[in-house]
């Protein structure tokens, strides 16, 4: 059974995302000339807790608010004048209102916890059918404003206590507690596994999310577990090209999954040479994720037009479990994705959201005692500049060049 919506990708009706110089979603041949200064004066005049994190070493910065769960909201790898990374949801942030289902306020990652659907989800009361009218994004997640413990010109920590209730029954007591870390430019060369080449601004943060059980009962398998699962959200364009690398094998493709809203077409998806390609240009919804067996722990994407690559790094568990998210009574609740990317487009009644595209990354679940934690981290890295050097990196990342990644759609 296919789900009709999943994760963020729900219409709001005329909230529509626009920034200053943007373009409104009903033309998705969207050109944001935002800079990162203009979202930070935005989201500064409507927020109470607004967090710069800047380098005295570079022009980097990353804007992080508590007010949304400690989530980045968008960053900077040239300062307040460079391009503001993160997709935000102006209007909806402007009305100060609440959303029934989900506020989607945008922001380049958000810590939420899996799974969504199925018998463990905790996104649906227990016993009403996996349907649009009974999805909800829990209030921990969603609406709450989480507490901030420590800050340093470079790292912020905020933590926030709650519980949740999953399909079966069982309430999780749960602690969160989020830490963004800016990196230098040496660190994130060190986790990409690469030496950058000359001529690129780089902005790179890691989260570190740790979740503890503070119930009294210990989490099981057999009435869930939750996982960590962490979203970006990011400005897409005609140009833009998702790349996640995957380990060939010759099953590989039972483990590569693009039915979430239907099979994405060829001209829009194609799986090659250890690669998947997607377009992200916010025309057309579609999803993909690999499972654990298969994927890299790396997923990004590239701006053909600029050279622009946007890269998360995070760890997977060969032996993990992963939740399954789907919308229905699962056979293999804990047999899902590692990895998944979403495009935006517009639904059946032509409303729309975004447009935005999706990097996403999940921990495995795991059945914690009273008081024990679980940690999971992510990088996430923003690279510009001299297209002669984003090409080199390409070609190591991905062994292509951005032509040739831009000539496989160019060519449907």
């Amino acid at each position: 059974m296919r789900y009709p919506i999943l994760c963020c990708t729900l219409a709001l009706g005329s909230l529509f995302a626009c920034r200053p110089g943007g373009k409104k979603a009903a033309d998705t041949t969207m050109t944001d000339t935002a800079t990162f200064e203009q979202d930070v004066n935005f989201l500064r005049q409507h927020l109470d807790n607004v967090v710069l994190l800047q380098s005295a070493a570079d022009s980097s910065m990353v804007l992080v608010t508590g007010d949304y769960q400690a989530r980045v909201m968008t960053s900077s790898a040239r300062g307040m004048n460079g391009k503001s990374y993160g997709w935000i949801n102006y209007p909806l942030i402007a009305s100060g209102e609440y959303q029934p289902h989900i506020n989607a306020y945008g922001g380049e990652e958000r810590c939420w916890l899996g799974p969504e659907g199925g018998q463990y989800g905790l996104f649906f009361p227990p016993g009403k059918p996996f349907e649009f009218e009974h999805w909800q994004t829990p209030g921990l997640i969603d609406t709450a404003a989480f507490t901030m413990v420590s800050q340093s010109d470079t790292e912020v920590v905020y933590t926030k206590e709650g519980a949740l209730q999953n399909y079966a029954g069982t309430v999780f007591k749960v602690g969160i507690e989020r830490k963004v870390q800016l990196l230098d430019k040496a660190e994130a060369a060190r986790q990409m596994g690469v030496q950058l080449p000359d001529g690129l601004s780089v902005v790179a943060y890691r989260t570190e999310n740790k979740l503890t059980n503070t119930g009294t009962e210990a989490w099981q398998e057999r009435s869930g577990l939750p996982s960590i699962w962490l979203l970006g959200m990011f400005t897409p364009s005609d140009k833009t090209v998702i790349v996640v690398p995957f380990r060939q094998q010759d099953n590989a493709r039972e483990f590569i999954h693009d039915d979430y809203f239907g099979k994405i077409p060829p001209e829009r998806l194609q799986v090659r040479d250890g690669l998947v390609l997607m377009k992200a240009d916010g025309r057309a919804r579609g999803k993909i994720g690999l499972e654990p067996a298969i994927a890299k722990p790396m997923a990004g994407s590239v701006d053909t037009e600029s050279g622009a690559i946007t890269l998360i790094l995070f760890s997977i568990s060969p032996a993990g479990r992963y939740v399954n998210s789907r919308w229905e009574q699962q056979a293999a609740p804990y047999k899902g994705d590692v990895v998944n990317c979403y495009n935006d487009g517009p639904l059946a009644d032509g409303s729309q959201m975004g447009p935005f595209y999706e990097l996403e990354s999940s921990s495995d679940a795991r059945p914690l005692l009273p008081g024990d934690s679980m940690t999971y981290r992510q990088t996430t890295v923003h690279l510009e500049g001299s297209r002669t050097a984003l090409d080199a990196l390409a070609q190591e990342l991905w062994q292509l060049s951005i032509a040739d990644i831009a000539a496989v759609f160019n060519k449907q």
